[in-house]
C-alpha cells in the first residue's frame, strides 16, 4: 500500500479497512517511492510497541544510513528531528527540558492571546460572506500564537514559517534536503538571539534549562515543537470544522448544547486526526509482532487513525479520550494542553462570530493533501451571512 498516493489521501478510511482485512494489525506499506515501512493499525499492538522503547526505539540512525542521499521523507524522520535522539538522552535530558519548558506556559494567558489573534482575523473576512478557513484563519492564527509562545519576533516568525512551508512543498528530495538545512539555520539564528536577549518564552527557557542543551540540541527540539505545534494544530482546527459541517447530527447537537466543542475535537482526534500516521519506531533486532516479521531498523509507524478504528476496541466515544492521536508511552506529545487551548479557543471564537457558516462546495469535492503522514485538506471554503466586525479585545 502506497501511503504517498492521491488515492490513499482521498479515502484513507476505506484503505485502512482493506489493510485490516488483508493483513491484520501490521501492514507492509511504502511511505515514499522505494521506502518501505510497517504500518500498525491494531490498537493493542501499537500500545505494546510505544511502551517498549528498549526494543522499539525512536532512533532512526541505523535506518537512515541505508537511504539514498536525498530521500524525500528523511527531513521528517531523521535522527535529531523526530523526538531528538537516542533513548537515554531523550529520557534524561531532552524530554525533561521541553516538558518543564512547556509546563511553564500560562494557559490562561494563552487563551486570551488566542482570542486577541482570532478576532482581528475574523474581522478581515466576516463582512465578505465567504472565506477559506484554512489559509485565512487556522494557519495564521496558529502560527502567530505558536511564534509568540516560542518567543519568535514577528519578522523571525515569518521567516521560520516561510522556510517550513517551503520544506513541506519541496518538489524533490534534493530540494527538500536543501530547504531543511535553510530552516535549521533560521532556527539556529533564533536560538542565538535568545541567548543574547532572553524573555519569558519557550526558547529562552530551553536555553537556560539545567540540562545544558547546546544550540544544535535546542534547534532539534525547536524543529519538533514548531513542526508538531504548527501544521497538526491548524489541521485539527479545520478538521473539526469539517466534522461540524459534514455531520448534520453532530452540528445540531453542538448548537443545541448537547455536545461541546471539546467533544467535537475529541471525535476528530479519534476519527480524523491531523497526524494520521506518525510515531516511527525502529526495531533494534528482527522480531515478530502479531504474526508479522519486523526487519531490523525498518520504520514501524503507528497509524493513530487505523488504531482508533480497530474493531477490537470499538465503542461509544463520547467523553472517551483513549485515542492515540497524541501518541503514547515515554514519547507522547508534551504539548497537548497548549495545543488544546489553541484549537478550542480558535473554534469558540469562530462559532461565536459566525455560527451559520456552511461548506461552499459538496463534501466529495474537497481536496486532501497527498501525504503518508498528515490528514489535511488543501482548503476549507465556507459561506455565511455577512456579519459586522467584532470588538477587538
Amino acid at each position: 500500500m502506497r501511503l504517498h498516493s492521491p488515492e490513499f489521501a482521498a479515502d484513507p478510511h476505506t484503505a485502512y479497512d482493506r489493510m485490516r482485512s488483508r493483513y491484520g494489525p501490521l501492514v507492509p506499506v511504502e511511505v515514499a517511492q522505494g521506502v518501505s515501512a510497517t504500518l500498525v493499525i491494531g490498537y493493542r499492538a501499537a500500545l505494546r510497541i510505544l511502551s517498549d522503547p528498549d526494543r522499539f526505539p525512536a532512533d532512526s540512525r541505523g535506518w537512515q544510513s541505508s537511504l539514498p542521499e536525498h530521500c524525500p521523507v528523511l527531513p521528517l524522520m531523521e535522527w535529531g528531528t523526530v523526538g531528538s535522539g537516542a533513548e537515554n538522552e531523550h529520557r534524561t535530558r531532552y524530554r525533561p527540558a521541553y516538558l518543564e519548558t512547556l509546563r511553564a506556559v500560562d494557559l490562561f494567558k494563552l487563551r486570551r492571546e488566542v482570542e486577541a489573534v482570532a478576532v482581528p482575523l475574523i474581522n478581515e473576512f466576516c463582512s465578505a460572506g465567504q472565506a477559506d478557513l484554512l489559509d485565512q484563519y487556522a494557519v495564521p492564527l496558529t502560527m502567530r500564537v505558536v511564534n509568540s509562545v516560542l518567543g519568535l519576533s514577528q519578522e523571525m516568525g515569518e521567516r521560520v514559517f516561510v522556510a517550513m512551508a517551503a520544506l513541506r512543498d519541496a518538489p524533490d528530495a534534493e530540494t527538500s534536503d536543501r530547504r531543511n538545512q535553510s530552516w535549521n539555520e533560521i532556527l539556529r539564528e533564533a536560538v542565538a538571539t535568545k541567548r543574547r536577549d532572553p524573555g519569558p518564552d519557550v526558547i529562552s527557557r530551553l536555553v537556560s534549562h539545567p540540562a545544558g542543551l547546546d544550540d544544535t540540541e535546542i534547534v532539534a527540539q525547536l524543529a519538533v515543537l514548531y513542526a508538531r505545534g504548527g501544521e497538526p494544530t491548524w489541521n485539527l482546527i479545520v478538521n473539526t470544522v469539517l466534522l461540524m459541517l459534514t455531520d448534520r447530527q453532530f452540528h445540531d447537537d453542538l448548537l443545541a448544547g448537547a455536545l461541546t466543542v471539546r467533544d467535537a475535537i475529541d471525535e476528530v482526534l479519534f476519527a480524523n486526526p491531523p497526524l494520521a500516521n506518525s510515531c516511527a519506531r525502529y526495531p533494534r533486532q528482527p522480531q515478530a509482532v502479531e504474526n508479522a516479521w519486523l526487519p531490523v531498523d525498518q520504520p514501524v509507524i503507528i497509524s493513530s487513525t487505523g488504531c482508533n478504528s480497530d474493531p477490537a476496541v470499538a465503542g461509544d466515544r463520547t467523553g472517551n479520550r483513549s485515542h492515540l492521536a497524541w501518541g503514547a508511552g515515554s514519547r507522547s506529545c508534551p504539548a497537548q494542553s497548549v495545543a488544546m487551548v489553541i484549537v478550542q479557543e480558535a473554534l469558540d471564537q469562530l462559532l461565536d462570530a459566525l455560527p451559520d457558516f456552511e461548506l461552499a462546495m459538496p463534501t466529495d469535492q474537497l481536496e486532501w493533501r497527498t501525504s503518508a503522514f498528515h490528514r489535511a485538506p488543501v482548503s476549507v471554503p465556507v459561506i455565511f451571512p455577512p456579519a459586522l466586525p467584532l470588538a477587538v479585545p
